[in-house]
C-alpha cells in the first residue's frame, strides 16, 4: 500500500498491445507520441479521495492536484512540499491551527470551468463520505469529526472564499505534518459537484497535465493531456512539468514474466511493479544503470492480527507468531529485494532506532503459543495473488501450520485485496500479508493511520489490526501536534517499541522498488518520487 503498494503501499489483462500513436521502443518515435506502460494489478482506485496505493498515487499524480504537491525530483529533494493550486505554502499562526493559502486566479479544470476556492471544503468533505482510508488526515480540522458522523452540513473550519480564493483552515490542535498532508493525494480537488461514489470509471475533471481516460477496471486506461494545461494552468504554475508524450497508454498484464519480455522486446516502455523474483538478478545484472535502477522508498512489509478476534486478542499468541518467523527465508522469498526488520519505523524514517524483540526461535515461539493455550486454533490467512507477496503469504501460512493452527490460506486478486482486507465486515479476517510505503518523511504516516485506533473504519480500512488503545491513541495525537525535532524522534522510537510490545504485527522487512524501462527512454531522466513513486512527466525518449 502506499501507502499500500498495498503496495505499495505498491503499493501495482492484456487490453491490446496499447501501442498508440507512436510503437514503443521505434527510436525514430517522436515526443509527442505514445508512452506505454504495465501493472502487474489494477490500483485499488483512481478516485483521489479514496486511493491509497503506491501505484494509485502514481497514476494520479500529474492529474487530479492538490493546493500543495510534492516535487518532481528523486529522493529527498522530492520530499519537498512545494505549491500547485495555492500561490504559496500555506501562513501559518502563531498557535499552529490555523492554515491560510491562496488559491491561484484563473486555473480551470479539464472541462473548462473554474477551480474555485470552495472546491477545496467540498473535496474534502467527499474524503469523509466516502469513509475514506485517509479521513484520519482530516479529522483534526474544527467540525470534520462532526461532519464525518452526520454527513451533513459541511466542515465548519473550512473558510473559503470563490471571489477571493482565500482558504482559511482551523485545526483543533496543531499539526506538525499538516502541511505534507495537504500535499497528498486525498487533498486534491475535484469539483464540487463530483459525486459522493468512487469515480474511477468515470474521472473528474483534472486539473494536471494530463487527464484519466477510458478507464477499465481489470484491464487498464490512458492518458490525454488536459487541453486547459497549455492555455491556462501551466503558466499559472511554473513549477510544475508538462511531461513529454501527447498521450499515455496504461495496461494490466498480470503475468509479470510477460511483463518483463515486452520490456526486453521494446514493446512496451515501462513496468511499474519490480521484475519477478526468480528473474531479478539476471535483470539487475543485464541491465542496471541503462535501463534497470533500484529505487529505495521508506516501506515495511508485515504481517497483521485481528487483535480484536481468538486468537490473536491474546498479546502471547501474537508474540509467538513474531518469534515463529524467519526473516531469512522471507528474504530468500524475495530474492534480495528485501532488508530483514522487525518494527514499526523503517530504517531512514526519522525516530528509527533498531530493536529486535522477537529473533527467530520456535521453542520460543510454542512456548508462548503453549502457555496462551487458545482456545480458538482455526485460523484464516490472507495475501493476495502477485508474486513474490503471494509466496510470502503461503510461508507464513506454513509458519502458522507449524505453530499447530489449523490455518486456511486465502489468496485474493490483488486488484480488489486491500478493499477485501478493509471492509471489516468481510468474514474470517483473522491474519494476512500487507505493505505499507510511506506518504511522506514523517513517522506520524506510519503511527497515525495504521495503528490509530480513533481512526479505524467500517469499509477503506487500514488499520487491519484493527488495535485500539486509548493511552497509544493519545501519544500518537500528541505526537502529532509538533514538528519534528530530537525529542519527538526519541519519543516515536519509544512508541514503535510499545507497539512492537503488543504485537499486533509480525514486521519481516522493507523492499527495494525498482525503475525497469526499455532500451527507447533515457532511464536518467526518470524520476521515482518517495511519495508518488515514477513521475510519468518524466519520461522521454533518447
Amino acid at each position: 500500500m502506499r501507502k499500500l503498494g498495498l503496495v505499495l503501499l505498491t503499493l501495482s489483462l492484456a487490453a491490446g498491445s496499447a501501442l498508440g500513436l507512436a510503437a514503443c521502443g521505434d527510436s525514430s518515435a517522436k515526443e509527442g507520441g505514445t508512452l506505454t506502460g504495465s501493472y502487474a494489478a489494477f490500483p485499488d482506485s483512481l478516485d483521489p479521495a479514496v486511493s491509497y496505493s503506491q501505484e494509485g498515487w502514481t497514476a494520479m499524480y500529474n492529474t487530479y492536484l492538490p493546493l500543495l504537491t510534492y516535487a518532481h525530483a528523486n529522493g529527498e529533494e522530492g520530499g519537498k512540499v512545494i505549491p500547485a493550486l495555492a500561490e504559496s505554502l500555506p501562513e501559518i499562526s502563531n498557535d499552529g491551527k490555523t492554515y491560510t493559502l491562496q488559491l491561484r486566479k484563473g486555473l480551470k479544470y479539464s472541462d473548462g470551468s473554474a477551480v474555485k476556492a470552495s472546491d477545496f471544503p467540498s473535496s474534502i468533505e467527499r474524503v469523509l463520505e466516502l469513509n475514506s482510508p485517509g479521513s484520519g488526515f482530516y479529522t483534526g480540522i474544527v467540525g470534520a469529526e462532526e461532519f464525518a458522523e452526520t454527513k451533513e452540513g459541511g466542515i465548519s473550519g473550512i473558510e473559503a472564499d470563490d471571489k477571493t480564493g482565500k482558504i482559511t483552515i482551523e485545526l483543533t490542535a496543531p499539526n506538525g505534518s499538516f502541511t505534507n498532508v495537504l500535499g497528498i493525494q486525498f487533498a486534491a480537488l475535484v469539483p464540487g459537484d463530483t459525486p459522493a461514489k468512487d469515480i474511477t470509471t468515470d474521472p473528474a475533471p483534472a486539473t494536471g497535465p494530463y487527464t484519466i481516460v477510458n478507464p477499465k477496471r481489470g484491464q487498464g486506461w490512458s492518458y490525454a493531456r488536459n487541453p486547459q494545461w497549455e492555455k491556462t494552468n501551466a503558466e499559472l504554475m511554473p513549477d510544475l512539468p508538462t511531461g513529454n508524450f501527447d498521450k499515455i497508454d496504461i495496461t494490466v498484464v498480470r503475468n509479470d514474466s510477460t511483463q518483463v519480455n515486452e520490456i526486453e522486446q521494446d514493446e512496451t516502455n515501462w513496468m511499474v511493479n519490480p521484475p519477478p523474483a526468480d528473474l531479478y538478478a539476471s535483470i539487475k545484472d543485464k541491465y542496471e544503470g541503462t535501463q534497470f535502477r533500484v529505487e529505495r522508498p521508506l516501506n515495511l512489509y508485515y504481517f497483521w492480527m485481528d487483535t480484536n478476534r481468538a486468537p490473536f486478542d491474546d498479546v502471547k499468541v501474537r508474540q509467538a507468531v513474531n518469534y515463529a518467523i524467519d526473516s531469512t527465508a522471507l528474504e530468500r522469498i524475495y530474492a534480495g529485494q528485501l532488508g530483514a526488520t522487525h518494527q514499526i519505523l523503517p530504517a531512514g524514517m526519522p525516530g528509527y532506532k533498531e530493536l529486535n524483540l522477537y529473533p527467530h526461535d520456535m521453542a520460543k515461539a510454542k512456548q508462548l503459543l503453549e502457555e496462551a493455550n487458545p482456545s480458538d486454533m482455526e485460523i484464516t490467512v490472507w495475501t493476495n495473488n502477485e508474486s513474490p507477496n503471494d509466496e510470502a503469504g503461503a510461508y507464513y501460512h506454513s509458519v502458522l501450520k507449524e505453530l499447530g493452527f489449523d490455518a486456511t490460506l486465502k489468496t485474493v486478486n490483488a486488484d480488489v485485496y486491500v478493499p477485501t482486507i478493509g471492509n471489516v465486515s468481510t468474514p474470517d479476517l483473522d491474519t494476512g500479508w500487507i505493505n505499507w510505503f510511506a506518504d511522506y518523511p514523517n513517522p506520524n504516516g506510519f503511527f497515525e493511520p495504521l495503528l490509530n485506533g480513533e481512526g479505524i473504519t467500517p469499509t477503506n480500512n487500514i488499520n487491519f489490526a484493527r488495535i485500539d488503545v486509548p493511552k497509544l491513541n493519545e501519544k500518537i495525537n500528541e505526537l502529532a501536534e509538533e514538528p519534528l525535532g530530537p525529542d519527538q524522534e526519541a519519543e516515536y522510537a519509544t512508541l514503535d517499541r510499545e507497539f512492537m510490545e503488543l504485537a499486533p504485527w509480525a514486521p519481516y522487512g522493507t523492499n527495494t522498488v525498482s525503475t525497469f524501462v526499455d532500451s527507447s527512454i533515457d532511464l536518467d531522466e526518470v524520476i521515482f518520487n518517495p511519495t508518488f513513486g515514477h513521475d510519468l512527466t518524466s519520461f522521454e525518449l533518447k
